[in-house]
């Protein structure tokens, strides 16, 4: 008998410590956080799955480019200058274009405008562009107009409040928007039903976009994340429901607390959005989405249980599927 009770007791034992040893479930999971360097790097691949690769002629005139999703890009070959030299022979152009909010996460190209007082909010995009033109691995200028027809089946439909903006990319390589209208001379955007046509001076990022809209109270919101997270290994977004694919906020600043927070106070109180944790795991993309009605001030925390990891093209379906 006392044989028997001690096999019992060995075997409760040992469930107890297979038990504690399991930690795939709960707030208890352990795992190495990436580097900064994983993280920057899948942002990277994001990048590079999202470039499409041209080549043309300088000193032949007006070139046209026709991107994978449609658009007409036009470049003057005739304007093209290398270190202040005019340019001739062959020339590669590098050409991004993002129309939907995942793509825009795993690029980390989100819409965000800056506002007259330097405070950003929410731009509602038209589609976000990025143009290089190099030849022999060194960058090109131009001294023409650019220009590119934008079909805008592919921007949830024409919208005559869209206008042109310039990218801005800070110290950190955080990509941020200014409003172009007027900077140069050479920019702007006009449309009718079925396109916008674009018209700005310069390589690099070009947007079509107008501000997000909204009269409630605003407030300002913060997000806590898993251990061993933080700005450099990982981002917060935001998801505006009913505002369509095309638009995509970043909580871009990190406080002295270890809180991910959009510190200018532009968030609807009342607003439904989805909150997207996103890192790096091993190569692939480890994130939680959780839909949340905004309140005043609110704080709301991702636990490692809560997140799931994927491919990049699993975590563009996901975010893409937010309505």
């Amino acid at each position: 008998m006392k044989t028997n009770f001690k096999k019992i007791g060995l075997l409760i034992l040992a469930m107890t410590t297979f038990a504690s040893c399991d930690n795939t479930d709960g707030d208890d999971i352990k795992l190495s956080p990436p580097t900064a360097a994983a993280f920057k790097s899948i942002n990277e691949k994001g990048v590079k799955r999202n470039t499409q690769n041209f080549t043309m002629t300088a000193g032949n005139g007006l070139v046209t480019l026709t991107s994978a999703k449609g658009v007409k890009l036009y470049i003057n070959g005739d304007c093209l200058t290398k270190n202040g030299n005019a340019v001739t022979g062959q020339v590669d152009i590098e050409f991004i274009e993002l129309f939907d909010k995942g793509n825009m996460l795993v690029t980390n190209k989100p819409t965000m405008g800056i506002m007259p007082d330097g405070k950003k909010n929410l731009l509602i995009s038209g589609g976000e562009f990025f143009i290089k033109a190099t030849q022999g691995g060194v960058e090109l200028q131009t001294s023409c107009s650019l220009s590119m027809i934008v079909p805008t089946a592919l921007t949830d439909g024409y919208d005559n409040l869209m206008t042109l903006w310039t990218g801005v990319i800070d110290k950190d390589g955080e990509l941020a928007w200014k409003d172009a209208r007027g900077a140069d001379g050479k920019g702007g955007v006009q449309g009718e039903g079925n396109n916008y046509y674009v018209t700005f001076g310069n390589f690099g990022w070009t947007n079509v976009d107008r501000f997000y809209s909204d009269p409630r109270p605003k407030t300002t919101i913060l997000v806590d994340v898993p251990e061993g997270y933080d700005n450099t290994n990982s981002a917060v977004y935001l998801s505006y429901d009913g505002e369509g694919n095309n638009a995509l906020a970043k909580l871009d600043t990190y406080t002295a607390a270890g809180l991910f927070s959009e510190h200018y106070g532009q968030i609807p109180v009342g607003l439904a959005c989805h909150i997207i944790f996103a890192t790096e795991d091993n190569g692939n993309w480890r994130y939680a989405i959780k839909g949340v009605t905004t309140t005043a001030n609110a704080v709301y925390t991702f636990t490692l249980a809560e997140t799931t990891v994927g491919t990049e093209a699993q975590l563009v379906a996901a975010i893409n599927a937010i309505q």
